[in-house]
């Protein structure tokens, strides 16, 4: 054993490691990209890792190599539940041979997220068990517990840590490699009566599924990481129930005062009811202390209704913690002390920080999407058009003064939205974004949708050669794989062009004047067509262009090159338009854009 100051996402993923795992995949998303990075960085050579196209297609992959005796990790945030979901439901019914663990990141807040969506509540719906852990040291070790329960149970099991866990540090015990569990798969044996979901064997199976979660809340009333923790100089009637980082909250909070009776919660599902009970027992009030759904304080109403417990419970359904966003130590004080009366203040007056200079998001000095927006909103001037975006750096298009960007739902959503809108509105010429990387998660269904159903849309991918988002992953057009292997690159084009859409285009959104012309040639044609705007993403690719600067004689402060672009590198100085050198890329937009060519000098200028 060693320590280590670690992330809560290497801590899972060398806790994965510990516990023997042989196979590891997912999607990138912020708060849980770390987990699979780690794993590649630290891994033996007997650990295989990637980057699957999409959660659905790694967790599926999982499925198989478990069923083969494998203990496999699949690692998402929130949202890529959803796209999980479908195998995760009929595997559920179905079960695993070697243990598979599901790491879905929740992101209260949200911080990076579209939805704050509870994965606790998902896994009650999925009837999947949840561990929920309260620190980076705890998120080591429950990972590997998680392994060992899915081998015990025959069932995945989802780990449920949310973003102040995931990006919170610790310095932590961790095991030696050499101490690392050696899990040999068996390989696959043939048995249809087991691996195939018929109706016979998912009826049968559901009923076992019910028995083994009622066993499992009997077993996880005595699993060491749910407990009471007993009250400290409080001699009330009145007691708390938390879980995850919210346990760490509330230590916070009483920190050096009295403090009430806590019921610490590691598996919301399934509930550790009898625990329960006994804290329940000699209570007059609960207040429970947890972020999104009330899911702690729907169990105890449950449990009190049940048993017939003359207990009110108190939390998010009363009111008295936040429906909705993160939980902090302040909140929860407040929160405290309104419930016990117990006065908790701050150790001393907060210095008020200085105003800071107002930075809304925004896309990078030289990102070539800013150009394809541009090059797409000058094509279609005067036209009524709708822009369908999608979920990446290029959601940032809705932002002023491009405004580019009229919808957004989930990835790959845009293509399928755009073709909705122009079958109601046929006047409208509907375009759909989509990056590389999520053209190949979650677009192309969408363009063989619209292909296939003779839609009128143009689809723009925006090509950057990396999944930029997230941290510059690579993906099937890169030709990398997470372990570094170089492979054949999966060609945009030549997928359109075999879907059967006979306008695909490649431009560079950068050669300006160019750009606007292929948008007019090719949104004039009728059905589907593409453009593939490809140019490097300007922060994993540095540019060697020269920088473009401003002639302030020739310059009129129009303003039009800051009004249009929206470039950061771009400001106002002595009532003339200056450019930051440190900022600039020498895309030479802000040259093309410029009515009176007092801006020159970039790589690009044509």
């Amino acid at each position: 054993m060693h320590k280590e100051f670690l992330m809560g996402n290497e801590a899972i993923a060398l806790g994965a490691l510990a516990a023997g795992v042989n196979v590891t995949a997912g999607y990138p998303g912020t708060p849980s990209t770390e987990i699979l990075e780690t794993i590649a960085k630290r891994r033996t050579t007997d650990v295989y890792v990637e980057w699957s196209v999409n959660e659905k297609a790694g967790l599926e992959m999982a499925a198989g190599a478990s069923i083969s005796g494998a203990r496999c990790l699949v690692t998402m945030k929130q949202v890529g539940l959803n796209v999980a979901s479908d195998p995760l439901m009929s595997l559920e019914y179905i079960g695993v041979e070697g243990g598979l663990v599901l790491v879905v990141a929740d992101d209260p807040g949200p911080i990076s997220s579209q939805t704050e969506q509870d994965t606790r509540t998902f896994g009650m719906y999925s009837k999947v068990p949840v561990l929920d852990p309260s620190s980076v040291s705890e998120a080591y070790h429950m990972v590997q517990e998680a392994f060992e329960l899915s081998e015990r149970y025959k069932t995945p099991v989802i780990l449920r840590p949310t973003t102040r866990i995931d990006h919170g540090y610790e310095s932590i015990e961790i095991a030696d490699q050499e101490e690392y569990k050696n899990n040999s798969p068996a390989g696959y044996e043939k048995d249809p009566s087991r691996w195939v979901i018929f109706p016979r064997l998912s009826f049968k199976n559901h009923a076992l599924i019910e028995k083994r979660n009622e066993e499992l809340s009997k077993e996880f009333s005595r699993y060491s990481r749910n407990f009471i923790r007993p009250a400290d100089g409080y001699d009330g009637r009145k007691a708390i129930a938390t879980n995850g980082i919210s346990y760490s909250y509330t230590l916070d909070a009483l920190s050096g005062n009295a403090c009430p009776e806590i019921l610490r919660v590691a598996t919301p599902f399934p509930f550790p009811e009898e625990l329960a009970v006994s804290f329940l027992k000699d209570k007059d009030e609960v207040l429970c202390i947890e972020e999104l759904d009330p899911v702690i304080e729907r169990a105890l109403i449950h449990v009190c209704g049940k048993y017939h417990l003359n207990v009110r419970i108190r939390g998010k359904l009363t009111g008295d913690i936040a429906r909705s966003g993160e939980n902090s130590v302040d909140s929860v004080k407040e929160a405290v002390s309104g419930f016990t009366g117990i006065g908790l203040t701050a150790a001393s007056e907060p210095v008020a920080p200085p105003d800071l200079p107002v930075r809304p998001p925004v896309l990078c000095a030289g990102c070539p999407h800013r150009a394809s927006f541009l090059a797409v909103k000058k094509a279609m001037e005067g036209q009524k058009c709708a822009y369908c975006g999608d979920i990446g750096c290029y959601t940032l298009g809705n932002a002023h003064p491009l405004d580019m960007t009229d919808t957004c739902l989930c990835m790959g959503a845009g293509i399928n939205m755009a073709q909705g809108i122009n079958r109601v509105d046929p006047e409208t010429r509907t375009f759909a974004f989509v990056g590389d990387s999520t053209f190949f998660a979650s677009g192309i269904t969408g363009v063989i949708n619209a292909f296939y159903n003779q839609a009128d849309m143009t689809l723009i991918v925006l090509d950057n050669s990396t999944t930029a988002m997230t941290g510059h992953q690579p993906h099937p057009g890169t030709g990398q794989t997470l372990m570094g292997d170089v492979v054949e690159k999966v060609s945009i084009e030549r997928v359109l062009k075999a879907i059967g859409l006979t306008t695909v285009v490649t431009a560079d959104p950068l050669c300006f004047d160019q750009a606007v012309e292929t948008v007019r040639r090719v949104a004039s044609e009728k059905g589907v067509k593409a453009i593939i705007f490809k140019s490097p993403c300007i922060v994993r690719f540095k540019p060697t262009s020269p920088k473009s600067s401003v002639d302030a004689d020739k310059c009129i402060g129009c303003r039009k090159c800051i009004n249009e672009a929206g470039c950061p590198a771009l400001i106002i100085k002595d009532t003339k338009a200056f450019i930051d050198p440190s900022l600039c890329t020498g895309c030479a937009l802000c040259e093309a854009i410029c009515p009176v060519g007092a801006i020159s000098g970039g790589g690009h200028n044509e």
